[in-house]
């Protein structure tokens, strides 16, 4: 169920969305003029003789194409649009005389229910606009140096703030814890001086005092926080939310004024919630209204402490933005707190407080760039939606959401939203009155009121009493008849039945039954009965001759007659579209139907497993399937000694061993096989040894090394060969240039012979 519950939450969540982005709806036909106009997307025709005889007043309901299409003139047609209506819209200004922050300012909407209409919201801060800063202090007894830092910081504080706006006003208020054990002790000593130790003196502790109400006198401040005493208590945790709960809700006492109001909340521990007050006795839960006396006072004893949700939705209500500034040993706590209240920030303080002033300023900024835009006090079955603009890139591509945020928005700079409105049809019921509600922004006084009206009444100013079109039996309004109390039909033709009381319990006498359309869609309801259209007859137009299930694109498979949507098949045919022969003539084979290995339906073979072929006759995977069954049989027949049980593999099968060499389909090793179906439905396994033949690997081997030692011997006697053919032509060259070589004895000029003839003169030679 709970299933069920998150997938129909998810689709009207889904349709919501289709809404909201604009999506043509379909529109859903209704009875009347003003039911029409709740369905989104539809028109009323007011016509007097726009229907036909023994239509339905539904058919008047239809989209304004449909009705125009259908010869309904425009000024017969009921089909009020939304309309917006700009109450105040005056411009964004940072005139301190009149500051506009946020556009429009006032609107009035007429809405047709679930069809969304959207406008435009803009907001733009106010530069140098004014501010309210409430400061709150913790006085427990770890705070006191805090307190001797702050009295000296009001007009730095002051002078900080002038620099983002001109009018400042500050405030100072402080809190301890409630007067009641076991916060604070009612030991008299203790009680008027709770300090810990006798060094030091305390003022007694309290609740939450209101020191002073907003002001911009510096001194004043100054004067005022100086004389405040150090006080204490006895647990760590403090009343800081009934100061907060009391400084925002005293509103003429702390002064607040319509401007940027902020409260700074300072301590350097955690904080009371509600229910811990039931430990001093106190269960009256906290009321959240004002209770300080004449002195500024607020006795926490009556009340217990505030929730979290109560903090949050009062700031809300009164414009406070909060400022923790805490420290850092209580941060965790204190950022868990931040999140549950919006418009909250959180700093992190020095022991000392010395750097306050730059924590508020931070905290400021941080607050002023962050936008939210929210409704507040929707009526029931209004959808409000937002699409932030934040930036002028974004376009119209960011998602709708429960609300409008824009973050790091800078000082001046304008964000925009779109702002979806839709009665959900869900509901069903249209507004009684005019209805109003508001948007605004968190942090900002300034709102957007938005009056919404519902289009869901017809006013058609064709009210007829006892009309001729009646037959002067009932009334004309809006085209309809409303007819007295004997007559019923469209134009109160009809006399009515005692047993029946209006035209709807007639329309039933139409219907087969309850969930049924009237005349099964196929005719009118004309006084009770029936009119049926085309091929359509019976009581109730539910029979109709062209409706049977077809085969090969023709009626009844063209082998029978359609009888109100059902086949009365020929003869040796049966089934919805009498599709199928009961003969068995092209499942037959010589021997059984379907070789034994099926079974004959509509004249077809449906084959056993492992079986197919027009007739069965062919066995799937064969090969693989008698293998162990030749396996088998192959065994038995080389053994000389024990025989296997070829049962199990083989069954009723018969197997022969074929002697000779032979080349079957199947092959397993040195064995081939074949398996035959014959037409009594009975197996044949053959089975031979295979051709022997040479292997392969030698042959394969042998013609690799021949081939190589060919080719090798090839390529050296086509080398040689080359070589040779150029040594030859070379020389053939070399002999015809010595042929042409023509040669003659000169001598060359600078050639000496090399014999020298030298004469010894001793030497005389004789004659």
């Amino acid at each position: 169920m709970v299933g069920f519950f998150l997938l129909g939450t998810f689709m009207l969540y889904c349709v919501g969305q289709i809404q909201i982005q604009g999506v043509p709806q379909i529109c859903v036909s209704q009875p009347s003029c003003s039911a029409c106009l709740r369905s989104p997307g539809c028109a009323w025709c007011k016509h007097k003789d726009f229907l036909k005889s023994g239509e339905s007043t539904e058919r008047r309901c239809d989209t304004a194409e449909s009705l125009r299409t259908r010869r309904c003139e425009q000024t017969d047609i009921i089909n009020p649009q939304s309309e917006l209506v700009f109450l105040k819209n005056n411009e964004l200004s940072s005139d301190p005389d009149s500051v506009v922050q946020l556009k429009p300012q006032n609107l009035l909407f007429k809405l047709r229910v679930g069809v969304p209409q959207t406008f435009s919201v803009s907001f733009k801060r106010a530069e140098g606009y004014p501010i309210d800063l409430y400061y709150l202090m913790d006085l427990s007894f770890s705070m006191r140096d805090d307190l001797d830092t702050i009295k000296n910081l009001g007009q730095e504080i002051l002078s900080t703030l002038k620099n983002v706006t001109k009018k400042v006003r500050i405030g100072f208020g402080s809190f301890v814890d409630k007067v009641a054990l076991p916060y604070v002790s009612q030991v008299k000593d203790k009680k008027n001086n709770p300090c810990p130790s006798r060094l030091y003196t305390c003022q007694p502790a309290f609740s939450f005092q209101n020191i002073l109400g907003l002001t911009q006198d510096v001194a004043e401040f100054k004067t005022r926080v100086s004389n405040q005493i150090i006080s204490g208590n006895l647990d760590s945790p403090e009343s800081g939310f009934d100061a907060i709960m009391q400084a925002a809700v005293c509103q003429g006492v702390i002064g607040w004024n319509n401007v940027t109001r902020i409260l700074v909340y300072t301590s350097d521990d955690t904080f009371h919630i509600a229910g811990d007050g039931r430990l001093a006795g106190i269960f009256e839960p906290n009321d959240g209204k004002c209770h300080l006396n004449g002195s500024g006072f607020y006795d926490g004893t009556k009340y217990d402490y505030p929730s979290v949700g109560q903090l949050a939705r009062v700031l809300a209500a009164n414009n406070i933005q909060l400022i923790f500034a805490v420290t850092e040993d209580s941060v965790a706590a204190y950022k868990a707190l931040s999140k549950l209240i919006p418009q909250s920030v959180l700093g992190v303080l020095k022991n000392d407080s010395s750097n306050v002033v730059q924590l508020i300023l931070e905290a400021y900024n941080n607050l002023s760039s962050t936008i939210l835009l929210e409704h507040h006090g929707a009526p029931s079955g209004l959808d409000v939606t937002y699409r932030s603009h934040c930036t002028p890139a974004e376009g119209d591509n960011t998602p709708w959401q429960r609300k409008g945020e824009c973050m790091n928005v800078k000082l001046n700079q304008q964000v925009d939203f779109t702002v979806s409105l839709n009665i959900s049809t869900s509901e069903g019921e249209c507004l009684k009155e005019k209805k109003q509600f508001f948007l605004k922004l968190q942090g900002i006084s300034e709102t957007l009121k938005v009056s919404v009206e519902t289009l869901c009444d017809c006013d058609c100013h064709d009210r007829e009493q006892q009309s001729t079109h009646c037959n002067e039996k009932g009334t004309l309004n809006c085209g309809i008849c409303s007819c007295d109390e004997d007559h019923l039909g469209q134009r109160c033709e009809c006399d009515r039945p005692k047993d029946m009381i209006s035209a709807d319990s007639m329309d039933t006498t139409c219907r087969q039954d309850s969930s049924s359309l009237l005349c099964s869609g196929h005719g009118s309801c004309e006084c009770g009965i029936c009119v049926c259209q085309g091929t359509h007859h019976e009581d109730f137009c539910q029979c109709d001759d062209n409706s049977c299930d077809r085969h090969n694109n023709m009626l009844c498979g063209g082998n029978g007659q359609c009888d109100c949507g059902t086949c009365k098949c020929h003869a040796n045919y049966n089934g919805s579209a009498c599709d199928c022969s009961t003969l068995t003539d092209q499942c037959r084979t010589a021997g059984k139907l379907c070789n034994g290995q099926g079974t004959c339906q509509c004249n077809q073979c449906q084959c056993n497993n492992d079986f197919f072929g027009m007739n069965c006759s062919k066995i799937a995977d064969a090969c693989a399937k008698f293998l162990a069954c030749v396996t088998c049989e192959l065994a038995n027949k080389e053994s000389d000694g024990l025989k296997s049980n070829c049962s199990r593999p083989c069954g009723s099968v018969k197997s022969t061993w074929v002697e000779g060499p032979q080349e079957f389909p199947c092959r397993e090793d040195t064995i081939s096989y074949k398996v035959e179906l014959f037409p009594d439905g009975n197996i044949l396994v053959l089975y031979a040894d295979l051709p022997r033949s040479v292997d392969k690997t030698y042959v394969i081997i042998g013609s690799s090394v021949s081939s190589i030692i060919f080719i090798g011997i090839a390529v050296i006697l086509i080398s040689w060969l080359m070589l040779e053919f150029h040594y030859r032509r070379e020389y053939d060259s070399f002999l015809k240039a010595t042929e042409t070589v023509v040669w003659k004895n000169i001598e060359n000029p600078l050639f000496q012979d090399a014999t020298t003839i030298v004469m010894n003169p001793i030497h005389i030679q004789e004659d």
